[in-house]
């Protein structure tokens, strides 16, 4: 399940016809299909067409609901100017009599939308940049403001898809069909917003394809998830799944770091110890009856911390640790020492963002599981530069300190230290709510160990999170969605694939 840039998807394209001599018709016949297999339920259809390619698969859709025998409306929202494919399929439906519509009264429009069952945007294709224009903004408005149901082609007309930027107006999306790869745009806001359901549709372009371009983006999967999940034997004991050592905790954010060890332990870890102020020692038994802890203080017992982390397979740093100055002089020392992956999530982020530079004298693997204001103190930029960059913003810095790293959000994007990238789509607006990451960066520390690699880790915690997130507002709402909710729902989303069959 790849991810594309609109200049990658026509490289792609150019390839499947030049290389593997398949006919544009052919791809073009082959989206029309996917489209009409969501939407022959329906009796009534107003296509709305441009004049490239994505208008031509409009007209194909067009053609194939007519031999089904239902009642379409066609509009050519920019003319009749055809080329290419486009123009084959203007020209079949010419020879068969149907009326296609180049001029017309956006009343006889308005009152063709309000009738029709569903409505099929194909006005612009992926290359579409800028600002729309009249008459297409008014068409739009129409479409928004009075179809029943909108299926996209490809993209939303309106959006971005590599930015995910709206410059004026996008058709908003009921179900958006998208061919042989997403589109980055779409996986960004807020240009997500107006995708509504995104259906993948296979179109025929082999896989050597995508091979041949270069293509490092992936979207993932359950079955990606079940491949990678770690295995666990009868044959077994604890310090087989893993010594999690989580350095946080501070008088006031007592509950971050049992958050964490709790969400380590639900992930499979085998031992967890809370390495945390002496004050509250008390309180992470209490919340995590399982959980070891080794009280210090952070500021005079910086050396006894390093020399006990040494027993430790995965070290998760700054949950709830707060912002005091020696926080940055304690995470230097840690990572000059670690020999096991480290993690550093929350106020581990806004200490390393002092001096970044400091992850170059770590020799061990490291996992950065930011938001978007911690990756812009990372990096020096806006929260909302990070925003709309989030692809590149993301690969620079993985690329630049060879880490690992999870820029959360809506559609969190894991990017491994070769520049590869990963996307969930799953989890849900409940999971907006205090003491997610934590948990998040929990499940993360337990798979540091267990998984194939960091990457790995941080794709199976990140998307099991996700999916617990979704089974507990199932169960609930996710308006009411707590952090534990989303820790007690991780032992009922596992797939049964991490036994093996012996």
């Amino acid at each position: 399940m790849r991810v594309c840039y609109a200049e990658q998807m026509r490289q792609i394209d150019a390839i499947a016809t030049e290389k593997f001599n398949i006919p544009g018709i052919v791809l073009m016949e082959n989206a029309a299909n996917a489209c009409v297999k969501e939407i022959k339920h329906f009796d009534s259809v107003t296509v709305i067409c441009g004049k490239g390619n994505n208008g031509g698969d409009g007209l194909a859709i067009a053609r194939k609901l007519l031999v089904m025998g239902k009642k379409v409306n066609i509009y050519l929202a920019l003319g009749n100017d055809f080329s290419g494919d486009a123009l084959v399929n203007y020209n079949i439906l010419k020879s068969m009599g149907v009326v296609m519509k180049a001029e017309w009264d956006m009343s006889e429009l308005a009152a063709d939308l309000m009738l029709s069952d569903c409505t099929v945007d194909a006005i612009f294709g992926t290359g579409f940049k800028g600002e729309i224009r009249e008459p297409i903004a008014e068409i739009i408005e129409l479409i928004n403001g009075s179809a029943k149901y909108v299926l996209c082609v490809d993209v939303p007309s309106g959006i971005n898809s590599d930015s995910g930027e709206i410059e004026t107006i996008s058709v908003k999306a009921d179900k958006t069909v998208t061919f042989a790869a997403y589109k980055t745009g779409m996986l960004l806001y807020p240009a997500a917003d107006f995708t509504g359901e995104i259906v993948l549709a296979d179109i025929s372009i082999p896989d050597a394809a995508f091979e041949i371009e270069g293509i490092d983006i992936n979207v993932m999967d359950s079955c990606y998830i079940k491949e990678i999940l770690p295995k666990r034997y009868a044959n077994s004991h604890k310090g087989d799944y893993g010594k999690v050592f989580i350095i946080g905790g501070s008088r006031t954010m007592a509950g971050a770091v049992c958050l964490a060890c709790e969400a380590a332990f639900k992930a499979g870890a085998g031992i967890v110890t809370a390495c945390v102020p002496e004050e509250i020692n008390n309180i992470v038994p209490i919340n995590s009856v399982q959980t070891m802890t080794y009280p210090v203080s952070f500021e005079n017992d910086m050396d006894k911390i390093v020399e006990k982390m040494q027993d430790y397979d995965v070290i998760l740093f700054g949950n709830g640790i707060g912002r005091d100055e020696y926080v940055q002089v304690l995470l230097e020392k840690v990572l000059k020492a670690a020999k096991v992956p480290v993690v550093i999530d929350a106020d581990g982020l806004f200490a390393l963002a002092k001096n970044p530079d400091m992850i170059r004298a770590c020799n061990a693997d490291v996992i950065l599981t930011p938001h978007s204001a911690e990756m812009a103190r990372l990096i020096g930029k806006t929260a909302d530069e990070v925003e709309k960059n989030r692809f590149s913003v993301s690969r620079e810095l993985a690329l630049k300190y060879g880490l690992t790293l999870v820029l959360k959000g809506n559609h969190s994007i894991i990017t491994a230290p070769d520049g590869t990238q990963y996307v969930n789509i799953t989890g849900n607006s409940g999971m907006a709510t205090a003491g997610s990451g934590d948990v998040l960066a929990g499940m993360t520390a337990a798979f540091s160990h267990t998984a194939e690699d960091c990457q790995k880790a941080a794709c199976l915690a990140v998307y099991l999170h996700a999916i617990a997130g979704d089974f507990a507002a199932g169960r609930l709402c996710e308006a009411s969605l707590t952090a534990p909710d989303i820790i007690n729902a991780v032992p009922h989303i596992f797939p049964v694939e991490n036994k093996p069959k012996v």
